[in-house]
């Protein structure tokens, strides 16, 4: 995946797979003072994550107030979509929790423009950094959470698409790979993160993640290389235990 071989933290299923995600996140909240970043990833497993954080005792011990949420990607759909990734956050996370709203993030995808969606989403993101150039000793994210798919996407970085080379914009349309447009942090932006963490469960993701393991470069996960830690958090049947 990078330089250095990825830290591997493994759990029997699921469900302890997100508490356990969930203990490791509150301990770097609470060990940081100020303003704590927090990159999203949509799918099951980090949905899992959010159902958690949703809740007591985690919904009453992170504190929210300093608590800032971007996602890395997002399909060019309504916030109310059922494919929105913004949604499944929304209901499973910030119903429930006592998040200020100025302290959420999401890709604006109410225009009709993927590429002018993009741009706005660049616009929020340098905001907040304080600069449209990311330095290495300055990441954006103080924990980036990062999805894995069956054939070897992250975010919406999929195999063969012309957002695998872009090394200047920080966010991108990505049109044609799927169904629909999606929005997507590029490489640079995800990877300025002091801890990037793929979160990874079932056994059907148990070949492709052996694949991202031994570093597998027509794998767009393989090719991230964060400037912090590298993390990957995953269930049994994921390592391909039996």
């Amino acid at each position: 995946m990078n330089g250095r071989a990825p830290e591997i933290r493994t759990w029997p299923d699921p469900a302890a797979l997100a508490q356990g995600v969930a203990d490791w996140l509150l301990d770097l909240v609470l060990a940081k003072t100020g303003v704590f970043s927090l990159c999203l990833s949509g799918g099951s497993t980090p949905k899992a994550l959010y159902h958690l954080l949703g809740r007591a005792p985690y919904r009453d011990c992170f504190p929210w107030e300093r608590i800032h949420l971007f996602w890395g990607d997002e399909r060019f759909v309504p916030a109310d979509d059922a494919l929105s990734n913004y949604r499944m956050v929304r209901e499973t996370l910030l119903d429930l929790a006592p998040i200020p709203p100025g302290n959420v993030h999401p890709v604006p995808t109410w225009g009709a423009d993927p590429e002018v969606a993009a741009a706005a989403y660049q616009k929020d993101l340098q905001a907040f950094y304080g600069a449209d150039r990311l330095d290495p000793t300055r990441p954006l994210f103080d924990v980036n959470l990062l999805g894995l798919g069956a054939d070897g996407h992250t975010a919406s970085l999929f195999p063969d698409t012309k957002v695998l080379a872009e090394r200047t914009l920080w966010v991108d349309a990505v049109v044609g790979a799927k169904a629909e447009a999606r929005i997507s942090l590029t490489y640079p932006a995800l990877e300025s993160s002091r801890h990037a963490a793929f979160l990874v469960a079932g056994k059907e993701k148990a070949a492709v993640l052996a694949r991202v393991l031994h570093g597998d470069e027509s794998l767009p996960a393989a090719n991230l290389h964060p400037t912090g830690d590298l993390w990957v958090f995953c269930d049994t049947a994921a390592q391909g235990a039996p």
